[in-house]
């Protein structure tokens, strides 16, 4: 079988880090071209991960041999560019979040099934098998009934100029590090969440987006999920769910190494269980399952909706802190 053939709208760091070397590695995609407004810029990239530079991104668009494309371009240009790559007949693989707007995410997910393409965003720790394996252990039974859950991913402040710091470019802690517990909590309660509360803050040094956030989300069941993120904090990437006779705790859970073994912390009856598990590479997975997608005409995935709609209730929700 022919592999996926990949373009690039822009030379993004996660693209030049995490997403070129994944889609060299992967035996089901092809890199073939990445693009830039800024040319050579696109032939720096180009050189490092061994293939074609093009200037602009709608000139990528126009080629005949890129099957897919993946954007790491900024939030608020991924509406643009994903209807774009969509109009132009190819799949897309979007960073997250897809875009800023539930109504245009939705509207992005009819275009691609009324087309034919597979249309996914770039959320990689759900690919990454350690949750797997909590979710086994939870369904054996070893917490009990969930009771609560509680995820943080928080970062150090980041250089002044960084783009997570501009509006104009969709900006703020929520659109970044609030993706990931937010998924989280659809990934382990369900899709059936709404928001109870939230709030949104800044950091004190101007920055003109929020820099700091919590949610306290609610299942129909009355499980509750209190989410923290934020981009001038001490480093956190944890969850933990709390069960009627036991505890699953897991650090490192969005941004593990490829090579570091995972652990998974279960505390039941007084004691802690150190649960060691194998390596694995979420990022490879995630390609593999975008090229998959492709192959296969898959639909989008329905969690990618539902957290569209929990970050733009939890946005309408907050107030300052």
């Amino acid at each position: 079988m022919e592999p996926l053939r990949i373009g690039v709208l822009g030379c993004a760091g996660i693209a030049r880090r995490r997403m070129l070397p994944a889609f060299r590695a992967c035996p089901g995609t092809e890199l073939v071209a990445v693009a830039s407004r800024d040319l050579p810029r696109a032939r720096e990239t180009a050189a490092e991960a061994g293939c074609e530079a093009v200037h602009g991104y709608a000139e990528l668009l126009s080629r005949t041999d890129v099957d897919a494309v993946y954007v790491p371009l900024p939030a608020a240009l991924h509406e643009q560019w994903v209807r774009a790559a969509l109009e132009a007949g190819k799949h897309v693989l979007g960073e997250k979040p897809l875009t800023t707007d539930p109504e245009a995410t939705a509207g992005l997910a009819a275009l691609a099934a009324a087309s034919g393409l597979a249309l996914r965003e770039n959320v990689m720790f759900v690919h990454h098998t350690q949750h797997a394996a909590v979710r086994r252990l939870v369904a054996d039974g070893a917490i009990g009934q969930i009771r609560a859950f509680r995820a943080a991913f928080t970062v150090p402040r980041l250089p002044d100029g960084d783009i997570r710091y501009d509006p104009e470019l969709g900006g703020g802690a929520l659109w970044d590090t609030g993706v990931y517990p937010v998924r989280a909590a659809l990934h382990f309660l369900g899709g059936a969440l709404e928001v109870v509360g939230a709030v949104l803050g800044h950091d004190g040094h101007g920055a003109a987006v929020d820099t700091a956030g919590a949610a306290l989300l609610q299942d129909t069941t009355g499980v509750g999920a209190q989410l923290v993120f934020g981009l001038d904090h001490a480093y956190r990437s944890q969850y933990e769910i709390l069960g009627s006779a036991g505890a699953l705790t897991v650090d490192r859970a969005f941004t593990p190494p490829a090579g570091d073994p995972p652990r998974v912390l279960l505390e039941r009856g007084g004691s802690v269980t150190r649960i060691d598990l194998p390596p694995d590479d979420q990022v490879l997975r995630t390609v593999t399952d975008f090229a998959a997608a492709a192959r296969d005409g898959a639909a989008a995935d329905s969690m990618m909706l539902r957290q569209a709609d929990l970050l733009d209730r939890i946005r309408g929700s907050a107030s300052a802190l």
